[in-house]
């Protein structure tokens, strides 16, 4: 019994290079296909994931169902993530093949072919104008889908919230115009 749970059905080195390659794949089809983040995930983009698990396992884990193989590939998997991780941070060229860069997605109030080729809803775009203070898309000079999923906008001047120096310059041109009618 202890045996068969501690020992190798196939050789560490395969296990190593199976986690890494199937680890690899995963990374470049998540890169190739969308750029939401967990925030942003729907139901199917859930299942996906959770069937995504079942259907590799095998690949990473061959017939190796022991307790010592599992460690050793839960082991390699993480540590391919923290390289990965540390090589993005350490090199932005890596950084920018793994995560890409933004895409313009609202160009002076109207949604780019971009937007229809990653998939954004126009509701997507609506809330994003609504937590800026928006009323709709024509409001807005320019939007971006970041790298991690996140949509930015910048609304046009006109339709911008006032800010706390917008607020200061107000009040003082309104003293100054009390000042000139309290001296008349």
């Amino acid at each position: 019994m202890w045996h068969s749970m501690f020992s190798f059905d196939i050789p560490v080195a395969e296990k190593i290079i199976r986690t890494i390659a199937i680890y690899l794949l995963i990374v470049i089809i998540f890169r190739i296909t969308g750029r939401r983040s967990l925030s942003q995930s729907n139901t199917q983009d859930l299942v996906v994931i959770f069937l995504l698990s079942n259907v590799v396992q095998n690949a990473v884990i061959g017939p190796d169902n022991t307790v010592l193989g599992g460690a050793v590939g839960a082991v390699v998997l993480v540590s391919a993530n923290s390289l990965l991780d540390n090589l993005s941070y350490r090199f932005p060229a890596v950084q920018r093949w793994l995560d890409g860069t933004s895409v313009e997605v609202v160009a002076d109030g109207v949604a780019t072919p971009a937007a229809k080729r990653l998939q954004l809803r126009p509701s997507d775009l609506d809330h994003v104008v609504r937590l800026q203070n928006g009323n709709d898309l024509s409001e807005v000079r320019t939007g971006e889908l970041d790298p991690d999923g996140h949509l930015v906008i910048t609304l046009k001047e006109q339709f911008r919230s006032a800010t706390a120096g917008d607020i200061q310059a107000l009040n003082a041109r309104l003293d100054r115009i009390e000042a000139l009618l309290t001296a008349r």
